[in-house]
């Protein structure tokens, strides 16, 4: 009788141990995929501005050429 409950113990642990894995790894995860998000901000915020700039460059070369 002791093994069997020694045995259930085992797995009731096991499967808590998981369980906080998989929490810290949901955790993990949010705290990546908001990352992600900000640096796509980021890099559209930059490829906006480098248009804008590209388009202004565009103009006074327009002006300088004969």
């Amino acid at each position: 009788m002791l093994w069997p409950m020694f045995a259930i113990a085992l797995g009731f642990l096991g499967l808590a141990v998981l369980a906080v894995l998989a929490v810290r790894v949901f955790v993990e995860v949010r705290r990546l995929s908001v990352q992600v998000a900000d640096a796509g901000r980021r890099i559209a915020d930059a490829s906006a501005e480098l248009e804008r700039a590209a388009t202004g460059l565009a103009r006074a070369g327009r002006s300088v050429r004969p």
